[in-house]
């Protein structure tokens, strides 16, 4: 197995953010279209034709994810992508127009820097054109420009996240994810905790502090994020994937799928390679656990009181509050 980057799997990706406003947009294109699944898990999810995914419904291939801050209001990023893949003459012939099939989800960030600036139809526009030159990078930008991670004592003693990808190789099956991480969990790599509500100064388990009393009361969460294959797949076949690939969510983030996340995970695949499916859902909640694990190990410290994994992890962090 070789690891590899994401944007060596095909796919178009760009980013495009408003860091003073504390949020952004991350599209991911195809322009000849990819087969869909999604799982939705959390319990305030916020989306965009996952119903059309279904494996049962007709359309069988899509054009766009758009994973966005901004929660709802968010959802108005895919109007410019819409609008981008249309001007090029991409998307399901109707006969009378062809519809691009942009699907979505959205992370609530409004509590970070400014309720009033959310992604927008000219954001979702600027990042489809960002995603030519392919200026996509992990860190704090694109969708999780707002991103911050364990928020049950809220958003003040949260700690900074942002959007991460891994991709990997297997002989000539390609597998990637790009995750943006806004969980109201901590965030673990194996078994080692690297964020989480801070107390002193420190990262908590937020399992740990729920099992103590504290109630999962902040509703500003969710983690979303996109899995990219070059493997054969249907529609069922992508959608079963998408649940497998969640198995990386339970494994990196603590406690997940709760009621005030939204957490949800897409799919496109794009290619001819035949593969086991059991083997490729292995490989994609892999790829799952570790984009979520760069998503916070390249978080930025965008000039607030928020810290970063590597400012905890550098000992540069030396104030906290000690609830207890």
């Amino acid at each position: 197995m070789k690891e590899i980057d994401i944007r060596e799997l095909g796919f178009r990706i760009g980013n495009a953010e408003d860091k003073d406003g504390g949020t952004g947009v991350t599209v991911i294109l195809c322009e000849d279209g990819a087969v869909p699944g999604v799982d939705v898990r959390g319990g305030a999810p916020g989306t965009r034709e996952t119903d059309l995914i279904d494996s049962r419904e007709m359309v069988e291939r899509i054009h766009s994810v758009v994973l966005a801050g901004g929660s709802a209001f968010g959802l108005d990023a895919s109007s410019g992508v819409m609008r981008f893949l249309e001007e090029k003459g991409i998307g399901f012939d109707t006969g009378v127009a062809k519809v691009p099939i942009v699907a979505s989800a959205v992370l609530f960030d409004l509590a970070y820097r400014s309720a009033k600036i959310r992604p927008d139809l000219q954001m979702g526009y600027e990042a489809c054109r960002n995603a030519y030159p392919g200026n996509y990078e992990d860190g704090s930008r694109g969708a999780g420009t707002g991103a911050t991670v364990g928020k049950i004592m809220g958003p003040h003693n949260a700690m900074k996240s942002g959007i991460g990808s891994a991709a990997y190789e297997v002989g000539s099956v390609r597998v990637g994810a790009i995750v943006a991480v806004n969980a109201f969990g901590s965030v673990y790599d194996g078994g080692s905790l690297m964020a989480g509500p801070r107390i002193a100064g420190i990262p908590a388990s937020t399992e740990d502090l729920m099992i103590k009393g504290m109630e999962a009361k902040f509703r500003g969460n969710t983690t979303i994020g996109c899995i990219l294959t070059n493997a054969r797949l249907t529609k069922a076949q992508a959608n079963k994937l998408a649940t497998m690939g969640q198995d990386g969510f339970a494994r990196a983030i603590r406690p997940v799928h709760t009621m005030v996340d939204g957490d949800t995970l897409f799919v496109m695949a794009n290619g001819s390679e035949e593969t086991d499916l059991s083997f490729l859902g292995t490989l994609a909640a892999m790829a799952v656990e570790k984009a979520i694990v760069e998503a916070v190990r390249k978080a930025e410290n965008l000039g607030d009181d928020i810290p970063t994994y590597s400012q905890i992890d550098s000992g540069k962090l030396k104030h906290g509050l000690d609830i207890f």
